[in-house]
C-alpha cells in the first residue's frame, strides 16, 4: 500500500505540481482511504517528501577508500535527489510545516535524519580505521557542513549548484572533519585537498 501511496502521489506531482497536490486525489487515485494515508504521513508534505526525495532512503554509502571521496560521492546522490524539480517545489513546503509541528519535526527526525547521521558515522569509523581521522568527530557536524550548506544553498538562497559546488562543498566538509578530529592526514594539506 505504501508504493502505491508514493507512486501515485509522485504522479499527481509531476502533473500538476505540488501545490495542487491532495490528499483526497492521492487517496482517490491510489484507492485507498485518506485515513490509511494518516496512519502513514503526518502531512501532505511529509508523503510528498518521501514520495519525491527520500523514496530510496537512506541512498547506498560510497565506499571509494578516502574520506574526500566518499563524502563527494554522498554530496553527489545528495544533489540529485535534492535538485530535482518535483524536491524543490516539496522540500520547502516540508521546511515551513517543520517551522511549526513539533511531532513532524521528531518524525522526520528519526526517520530521516538518523540515518543519514548513522551514514556519516560510518564513513567517519572508515577514515579513523584507515587513519586520515585521528578520532572519531560528531556525524552531526559532518551533516551540517556537507547537507545543511547544500540544502540552504539550494532552497533558502536560490543558488545554482553545479559540480564544482558540489565538489568544494566535500572538500570544505572533509577539511572540516580533518581539523575537528585533531590531525592532518599525511600528505594532504588542511586547505588544499584534491
Amino acid at each position: 500500500m505504501d508504493h502505491k501511496i508514493l507512486e501515485t502521489a509522485r504522479e499527481l506531482i509531476d502533473e500538476a505540481g505540488y501545490p495542487a497536490l491532495t490528499i483526497d486525489q492521492v487517496a482517490a487515485r491510489a484507492g485507498v482511504g485518506k485515513a490509511a494515508i494518516y496512519r502513514r504521513y503526518a502531512s501532505k508534505a511529509e508523503m510528498a517528501f518521501i514520495a519525491t526525495v527520500h523514496g530510496q532512503w537512506p541512498p547506498p554509502l560510497p565506499d571509494t577508500g578516502s574520506l574526500h571521496g566518499d563524502l563527494l560521492e554522498l554530496a553527489r546522490t545528495y544533489h540529485t535527489l535534492l535538485a530535482a524539480p518535483a524536491s524543490r517545489h516539496v522540500a520547502p513546503a516540508l521546511m515551513s510545516e517543520l517551522a511549526v509541528n513539533p511531532e513532524l519535526v521528531t518524525r522526520f527526525q528519526d526517520h530521516f535524519q538518523a540515518p543519514e547521521l548513522a551514514g556519516l558515522a560510518e564513513i567517519i569509523q572508515r577514515a579513523v580505521a584507515r587513519g586520515e581521522l585521528a578520532r572519531p568527530v560528531d556525524p552531526a557536524i559532518a551533516h551540517l557542513l556537507l547537507i545543511g550548506s547544500h540544502v540552504a544553498a539550494l532552497y533558502l538562497f536560490h543558488q545554482h549548484v553545479d559540480d564544482t559546488t558540489i565538489t568544494n562543498l566535500a572538500t570544505a566538509t572533509t577539511a572540516g572533519l580533518t581539523a575537528l578530529a585533531g590531525r592532518t592526514p599525511p600528505g594532504e594539506s588542511v586547505m588544499g585537498l584534491d
